[in-house]
This record gives C-alpha cells, sequence and structure tokens, in this order.
C-alpha cells in the first residue's frame, strides 16, 4: 500500500527539489506527485530532473492556473484511481509545512481517517506572520468553526492527511471553491461523511522564498465558504 503526497505548484522552482529532498529523508517509502500549473518558471522540469534520483516522485502537469481546489481536485482524480493509495497526504510547496512532522501523521493515522496539522493547538503555532495575518487566521478559524461545528481548531490549514478509502466517496464536482476555501470545504465533506479527526501540532514557517499566494479574493472566498458548504449539505 501507498501513502502520497499531494504537493500543488505554480512557480517553486526554488523550493520543490529541497523540499522533495528533505521528504525522503523524514520518510523514505513515501510517493510524491506534484500538480503543476504549468508553471513559467520551469518547476516540473526540475522535478522531471530529480527522478533519476528519486523515483517515487511524479509531475502532473496542468494546462493553466486555476487555483488550489481544482489543482486538487484533479490530483485527487488520478491519485485515487490506484487502488493500492492507502493515504494521501496534503502539503505547500514553500517549507511552510515541515518534512519533519510526516512520520507523527503517518503514524496518527491508524487511528484516524483524518490527520490535521494544526497551529492552534497546545504545542502549535506560527513563526514570521505579521500580527494582521495572526489575527486575520485565528479569526477565519473561529469563524469557520463557529458556523460548521467542525470539532476540529484549524479548518484552514493545508498539511493534512486523509485516508484515501474516504476521499473515494467524496462527491468531488459540487465542490467550487477554487482557493483556499477548497481546504474548509474539503474538511467539512469529510466531517459529514463521518470522518474521524485528530490534530498533531506543528510549527507553520512562513516563506523564505517566492512570494505569497494570498489575495484579497482568497480572503473574501474564505468569508463566504462556510455559509456555502452548510446551504449545499442541507
Amino acid at each position: 500500500m501507498k501513502d502520497l503526497i499531494i504537493i500543488p505548484t505554480y512557480n517553486e522552482r526554488e523550493n520543490i527539489v529541497p523540499l522533495v529532498q528533505e521528504i525522503f529523508r523524514a520518510v523514505p517509502g513515501i510517493f510524491v506527485l506534484v500538480v503543476d500549473d504549468n508553471s513559467p518558471d520551469g518547476t516540473a522540469d526540475a522535478v522531471r530532473d530529480m527522478q533519476g534520483a528519486f523515483p517515487n516522485v511524479q509531475v502532473l502537469v496542468r494546462e493553466k492556473k486555476e487555483g488550489l481546489g481544482r489543482a486538487y481536485i484533479h490530483a485527487f482524480h488520478v491519485a485515487l484511481a490506484d487502488e493500492s493509495v492507502r493515504n494521501i497526504i496534503t502539503m505547500d510547496a514553500d517549507f511552510s509545512h515541515q518534512p519533519r512532522y510526516l512520520p507523527e501523521f503517518l503514524k496518527a493515522s491508524e487511528r484516524y481517517d483524518v490527520v490535521i496539522g494544526s497551529r492552534y493547538v497546545r504545542g502549535g503555532g506560527v513563526e514570521g506572520w505579521e500580527l494582521w495575518r495572526r489575527v486575520l487566521s485565528k479569526c477565519a478559524n473561529m469563524y469557520c468553526r463557529m458556523i460548521t461545528r467542525m470539532p476540529i481548531t484549524d479548518c484552514t490549514g493545508g498539511f493534512n492527511l486523509i485516508r484515501a478509502s474516504l476521499l473515494r466517496k467524496i462527491d468531488f464536482s459540487g465542490m467550487d471553491s477554487s482557493g483556499y476555501a477548497f481546504l474548509q470545504e474539503l474538511k467539512y465533506m469529510l466531517y459529514r461523511a463521518g470522518a474521524t479527526f485528530t490534530e498533531v501540532p506543528i510549527i507553520f514557517k512562513n516563506r523564505t522564498m517566492g512570494e505569497s499566494k494570498i489575495t484579497s479574493h482568497i480572503v473574501w472566498e474564505g468569508v463566504i465558504a462556510p455559509w456555502k458548504m452548510i446551504w449545499k449539505m442541507r
């Protein structure tokens, strides 16, 4: 059985190679699928160049940039077609999610359907964010949890492990969140599907290379997403 990490990328050439190297130092037997939105900086080429040294790495190149949600859904369809995939891990490419937590995620997956890398449980936290972004993230998670009643503290985080058998039951065709709100919507659908959750404390480190993908559209989408989710599931 395979445990597979999906890493969405757009202009992450400078990060992806050292990240993959660190992933395989932490969990040598893992599989990695990089889903790249046709990055003009050659991210996909950098992944192909390392496949000789890391045969468990594959790259899925999409035609254009359509947002985080579309990239993940495309990758899920590809990954879940392989019946040997046991768990899928979602992870950012910019080192904000540290590979050192992966062994703990996999251990926790023996008991739970969904393992969330949480910034907001005891032992978790954030490094390198301005005060406004800390406040925005904290309030966004409180807001989402209040509306959806999900029993988790980190609704918006992108570092997660999900049991593949549960993902295969999700109808992705009804998901319309394209940005980071996709992560909230996915967790809500898993919650409504009866998933068991646990949260592993992580230290989220702000990216040191490249540019942040946060925009005003992403923030606004996150505001309306919880209401859209509960309305659709009524």
